[in-house]
C-alpha cells in the first residue's frame, strides 16, 4: 500500500473555492482502480497546544493507494489534469509526500 499526504496551500482566502473544485473531482478519483482513500482535511478546532496548525489557507489531502502504479495512473488521469487547470491560479504551493508502511 502507498500512503500520500499532500499539503495544499492556497492563495489568501481561496481555500473554500479550491475545496469546492476538489470535492467535485472526488467521485472520479474514488472510481479509479486502486484508490482506497482520498479526501481533504483541515485543522481541527479546539485541539489546543498539541496541535501544529496548517492555517486558514491550507488543507491536507489524505490518500491511500493499492500500489505505486495506481498512484502514478491517478497522477496521469485526465480528470486530475482538468482539476489542476481549474485551481492553478488559486494555489500558492503544494507539498506531496509519498510513503510506504514502515513494516
Amino acid at each position: 500500500m502507498i500512503h500520500v499526504i499532500a499539503v495544499i496551500t492556497t492563495k489568501p482566502g481561496m481555500r473554500e473555492a479550491v475545496l469546492r473544485e476538489f470535492r467535485a473531482n472526488m467521485p472520479a478519483v474514488h472510481a479509479e482502480q486502486g484508490c482506497i482513500e482520498y479526501g481533504p482535511a483541515v485543522d481541527a478546532e479546539g485541539a489546543g497546544a498539541i496541535q501544529t496548525a496548517f492555517g486558514a489557507d491550507s488543507f491536507v489531502v489524505i490518500e491511500k493507494w493499492e500500489s505505486l502504479a495506481a498512484l502514478k495512473a491517478h497522477a496521469a488521469a485526465p480528470h486530475m489534469a482538468a482539476y489542476a487547470a481549474r485551481v492553478k491560479e488559486m494555489i500558492a504551493s503544494r507539498v506531496i509526500h509519498v510513503l510506504s508502511p514502515a513494516g
